[in-house]
């Protein structure tokens, strides 16, 4: 008779059960994970504690965890002086010299606008190597 390969490998697993062995000793009741710093002895373990301990320098007893103390990475977004820029867009409108219909004298800008527009498109002809 034929048993599937399963089937196989589920007695192999209980097999010891079966048999009477011994079973596993319980864990223990307390784990202590602990840094020392320097020369400072790692405390032992009284009676079922286990205490397991990392050695760091001196150096780094009284600093701030390094986590805390990288600056988080960008997110993405716009630049604090993007930022700016762009609330001063867009109260322009509202001044004088603004080039808008909005506004007290907003038409007296739309000259400087052009010229500006002009200048801009100028440099970037210029940084392309454009004459």
């Amino acid at each position: 008779m034929r048993f599937p390969v399963h089937s196989r490998l589920l007695a192999a697993t209980l097999l010891p059960f079966a048999l009477g062995a011994p079973a596993q000793a319980e864990p223990p009741q307390r784990v202590f994970n602990l840094i020392v710093y320097g020369d400072d002895p790692c405390p032992k373990g009284q009676g079922d504690e286990i205490i397991v301990c990392a050695r760091k320098p001196e150096s780094e007893r009284y600093r701030i965890p390094k986590k805390l103390r990288e600056k988080p990475a960008p997110a993405g977004g716009p630049g604090w002086g993007s930022q700016v820029a762009t609330m001063e867009q867009v109260q322009r409108q509202n001044l004088p010299g603004s080039c808008s219909a909005i506004g007290s004298n907003g038409f007296t800008g739309c000259t400087a606008k052009m010229l500006e527009q002009w200048f801009a498109e100028r440099r970037m002809q210029e940084s392309k190597g454009e004459p």
